[in-house]
């Protein structure tokens, strides 16, 4: 059994060449902030529940800001506090991925 139930990376990338897209400038930073205070609120971080991380570059930048689940590997776009709270209601605590925001 995994040391998480579930685990959830944003990508936080930040590029310095600025012709190509990144993660950092699409407000990825502040939401993954939410997401981690989100799941707090609601008693579920820690051992053996959900964790929330940031991450460098996960290469899919320009179709960000990108977030991926584990241990399903399923990928996220989102934009708003309106899509986090839907990948967490319905994906982190209820196993069921969020089709409209995912990413194949």
């Amino acid at each position: 059994m995994s040391h998480y139930s579930r685990h959830i990376f944003f990508c936080l990338n930040q590029r310095d060449d600025a012709s190509r897209p990144c993660c950092a400038s699409h407000d990825a930073e502040r939401l993954q902030g939410y997401a981690k205070q989100r799941i707090k609120q609601l008693g579920l971080a820690g051992p053996g529940q959900i964790r929330v991380n940031k991450a460098g570059c996960l290469d899919r930048c320009e179709l960000g800001p990108v977030a991926v689940v584990y241990p399903e590997g399923v990928w996220y776009t989102f934009v708003d506090e309106q899509d986090i709270d839907e990948i967490v209601d319905s994906h982190l605590v209820n196993g069921k991925p969020v089709e409209r925001l995912r990413l194949e």
